[in-house]
């Protein structure tokens, strides 16, 4: 996965709000209507519909409208490839750090042997 991608970045400024990061946690455990997501939150029901704007624009949740009640939720496949981006990141991380554990022993080695 790229390091640059829009997708990435929608969704990475998406969760780096605490109220949207609990949002998409909230619809971890199910759908909800945005009357029960935004009770939590001490704002006005304009205002929480922005971060609802942002979490849909970024396509981490999806929204439905029966009647007067619009309800939410989390689309799991889109996490799924934040979920890819970070184990690609750790994969190289954790190489790197074998790499130089590596280098370090053949260093103290060469120590030892002097």
């Amino acid at each position: 996965m790229e390091n640059y991608s829009h997708d990435l970045d929608t969704a990475f400024h998406a969760l780096s709000d605490p109220t949207r990061r609990a949002v998409v946690s909230r619809l971890m455990r199910g759908p909800a209507p945005v009357k029960e997501l935004a009770q939590p939150f001490g704002m006005g029901l304009p205002s929480f519909l922005k971060h609802l704007k942002i979490l849909e624009e970024s396509g981490l949740i999806i929204s439905s409208k029966e009647g007067r009640v619009r309800t939410c939720e989390v689309r799991a496949e889109r996490l799924t490839a934040l979920e890819r981006w970070f184990d690609e990141q750790r994969a190289i991380w954790e190489s790197r750090y074998e790499k130089l554990d590596g280098l370090l022993m053949n260093l103290r080695g060469e120590k030892d042997e002097l």
